[in-house]
């Protein structure tokens, strides 16, 4: 198996919403994309499947050292080796990848967020400077581009944050921002627990909220000549709002169950959105 076809597996088998928007990439775009998504599920299995916290530890540390390698031309990993080619090309960084990686230690560090801000540096780590990175993939010409990138994964990441909380708080894992719960009288251990008491609607509304006010900043930030390129972030954007809009219908009943879409749904807004453009935000009703 060479270093791409480890990567699109990588890719193929998490069953994301990323993997939509590659499909429409020119090859050369699409290794690199692809390569950087199997990168960054690579360091965040290291958190979600090593349970002894020392261990993921040593195994981020490891990943850390592979980025050095990664830069002196000798990586070891199926995943840094389908990165190399791209790095020059794509002004994939030393700096960001290791961000990544913080990201990933703040997460064996902490389970719980004071508030939005804590949480919105968090959120950068992990997905937004992901969305730099994959902003220069997809050809950005305009440093207002990378400000599109930077809300666009918030926006994603707050309605990760949304749909996830049930499978998160199995993990012992709480991101909804105390300060947030406190105020609608929810408790961490109600959350725990999976139960759905008043106030806790309240506090799920106001994350999406937030995720879809940074969806209409990034929207707002893309400068005109860009859009064409980013069309595949675009697409990510697109089908996270409609997760987020059916997480709504179903006013946030996420404790005992994953919301989803179906593949057909995922790859028919896709379509949709790279052939037409993304569609507005809708606020909830």
């Amino acid at each position: 198996m060479t270093p791409d076809e480890y990567c699109q597996q990588k890719a193929a088998a998490s069953g994301s919403s990323f993997y939509y928007s590659f499909l429409f990439l020119p090859p050369p775009r699409r290794r690199a994309i692809t390569a950087l998504y199997a990168y960054c599920r690579e360091v965040d299995d290291v958190v979600d499947e090593v349970s002894d916290p020392g261990v993921a530890q040593t195994k981020l540390a490891w990943w850390a050292a592979e980025v050095g390698q990664l830069f002196a031309g000798t990586p070891l990993h199926p995943v840094t080796r389908a990165l190399q080619p791209h790095l020059q090309d794509y002004g994939i960084t030393r700096e960001r990848l290791l961000q990544v990686i913080e990201g990933m230690q703040m997460d064996l560090q902490q389970s719980r967020y004071l508030d939005f801000k804590a949480l919105t540096r968090y959120c950068h780590l992990v997905a937004g400077v992901v969305g730099e990175m994959a902003a220069g993939i997809f050809g950005a010409t305009d440093e207002r581009t990378f400000e599109y990138a930077r809300q666009l994964g918030l926006a994603l990441q707050l309605t990760n944050i949304v749909r996830d909380v049930g499978e998160d708080a199995r993990r012992g894992r709480v991101y909804l921002p105390i300060e947030d719960l406190r105020a609608h009288q929810v408790k961490v251990a109600d959350v725990l627990a999976s139960r759905y008491v008043a106030g806790f609607e309240q506090v799920m509304a106001l994350q999406a909220q937030r995720a879809r006010t940074a969806y209409r900043a990034a929207l707002q930030a893309l400068p005109p000549a860009d859009r064409k390129s980013q069309r595949a972030g675009l697409i990510m954007g697109a089908i996270y709002m409609r997760l987020l809009e059916e997480i709504e219908r179903e006013n946030f009943k996420v404790l005992h169950q994953r919301i989803s879409l179906t593949p057909l749904r995922k790859l028919a807004i896709a379509w949709r959105t790279w052939t037409f453009g993304p569609p507005a935000p809708l606020a909830r009703a």
